[in-house]
């Protein structure tokens, strides 16, 4: 471990050197003049969001020409973030296609995975690739310079360090981007992620000018009536297993289109599922417009979704985790209750 000053005025935190090494091996490609391409992974939540929006403020202080391209659409909740002049497109866009044809860099946040890149993953042939991410990494990760570390909360904490290893304070702007990152991915400092030095880190945030009020008005505070009709018709789907700890919710393309919900509206309806006395998996199951299944999901304890994810293309951590199922909503019930019973027996 070694110690790093922080806004220059006393040692507050440590950093792992292995961490540290792989920082400074990104602040080496990161020179003064180049273009840059921030990218995440489909379906941007708010670690991917908020990390893309304070690196995108972070790079352009520092001389550099960040634009900010996803294969989906940057969140519109999130859009706050995003310092004025700051682009952010998809690779359908002519800006997002002709930022990446000019990039001389590509610097992938929350992800090392080609296939959460999408139609991304295909335009950075021929240009170097960082990735910053708290994943863990597979035998399919992409990158030339790549800092994975799981200990991470979020990937907004390791860009939190990226700055200050690179010697710079993080900025109002900066600070608002990384708390979202990090209280999203902690469920607001309750799940089991947040540590001592999730909270030294947001101590640090809420110094730059965080007003946590503001974030949660902003984050958390969204409800809209469509919202609300699909909340309740997911308590109406809501089913506990007779015979393991384990709760699910299943909601079909129509419940959005009746509702008029959107995929942002989809954001904690797990969380139900998970808050039920006694529940070690919660489970949400989604159909997609191709007939396919996307399913969310969460434990507690110490079951590992990760490993049920995997099995089914999927990926994330031991508590949160997701993948798309080639199968109809049916089916693909019926083999992810199996694959968690027999992870949980």
């Amino acid at each position: 471990m070694t110690d790093v000053d922080w806004m220059g005025r006393r040692k507050i935190r440590s950093i792992d050197l292995a961490r540290l090494s792989g920082l400074k091996r990104v602040l080496m490609e990161l020179e003064p003049g180049r273009k840059v391409v921030l990218s995440t992974h489909l379906n941007a939540d708010g670690d991917g969001a908020g990390s893309q929006a304070a690196a995108a403020h972070w790079l352009a202080r520092r001389g550099l020409k960040p634009t900010i391209v996803n294969p989906t659409p940057f969140p519109d909740q999130f859009r706050f973030l995003l310092a004025e002049g700051t682009g952010a497109w998809t690779p359908a866009d002519a800006e997002g296609e002709a930022a990446m044809r000019e990039a001389d860099v590509f610097l992938v946040l929350d992800t090392a995975e080609p296939s959460r890149l999408g139609p991304v993953m295909s335009r950075t042939s021929g240009r170097r690739i960082l990735v910053v991410d708290h994943h863990p990494t597979t035998s399919s990760s992409v990158g030339d310079v790549v800092v994975c570390d799981p200990t991470a909360c979020a990937t907004g904490e390791l860009v939190f360090d990226l700055i200050h290893v690179a010697g710079d304070t993080v900025t109002r702007e900066e600070a608002e981007g990384l708390y979202v990152a990090i209280a999203t991915d902690t469920g607001s400092f309750r799940y089991a992620n947040t540590t001592a030095s999730t909270h030294e880190i947001t101590a640090e945030l809420l110094r730059a000018g965080v007003d946590p009020e503001e974030m949660y008005l902003r984050i958390y505070a969204q409800y809209t009536p469509a919202g609300l009709e699909l909340v309740r018709r997911a308590l109406e789907r809501l089913r506990v297993a007779d015979d393991i700890p384990v709760a699910w919710i299943s909601l079909r393309q129509a419940d959005l289109a009746q509702t008029g919900a959107t995929k942002e509206d989809l954001e904690g309806i797990v969380e139900y599922a998970r808050r039920i006395k006694g529940v070690r998996v919660a489970l949400l199951f989604r159909e997609l417009h191709d007939g396919t299944t996307k399913v969310s999901l969460r434990s507690t304890g110490d079951a590992d979704v990760a490993a049920v994810a995997r099995r089914f293309g999927g990926g994330g951590h031991v508590k949160a985790a997701g993948a798309v199922i080639p199968e109809n909503l049916e089916a693909a019930e019926t083999r992810v209750l199996q694959d968690v019973r027999e992870a949980l027996s």
